[in-house]
């Protein structure tokens, strides 16, 4: 599992029969410092997380559960929780979006 920033949603009229109704987000992977990465992946979104929020992406197993479609999906990325607050051991704290986060403490 990974945590990230949704950076974006993608649309499709042609896809799986079985992904028929779900809605697709981009997310871009948390780094520590928060610099920012090129790396972008796509995840089924059962929340209804919004654009600049920070997401738990899981995978596989866990990411069709999340889905709640069963194991017969054409799909492995999920987001499975909002982000309320993250805190690290140095005194720093990552927000549900970038405006909340607070930098170590001096």
């Amino acid at each position: 599992m990974l945590v990230g920033t949704v950076v974006g949603h993608v649309w499709s009229t042609v896809k799986d029969p079985s992904l028929s109704g779900l809605r697709f987000l981009v997310v871009q992977p948390y780094t520590l410092g928060g610099q920012p990465t090129a790396e972008t992946l796509v995840a089924v979104d059962p929340l209804g997380a919004g654009i600049g929020e920070r997401v738990l992406v899981v995978f596989g197993r866990a990411a069709r559960h999340a889905i709640g479609r069963g194991h017969d999906i054409g799909f492995q990325t999920a987001v499975a929780a909002i982000i309320d607050r993250m805190e690290f051991d140095n005194g720093a704290s990552v927000g549900p979006t970038s405006a909340h986060d607070r930098p170590p403490a001096p």
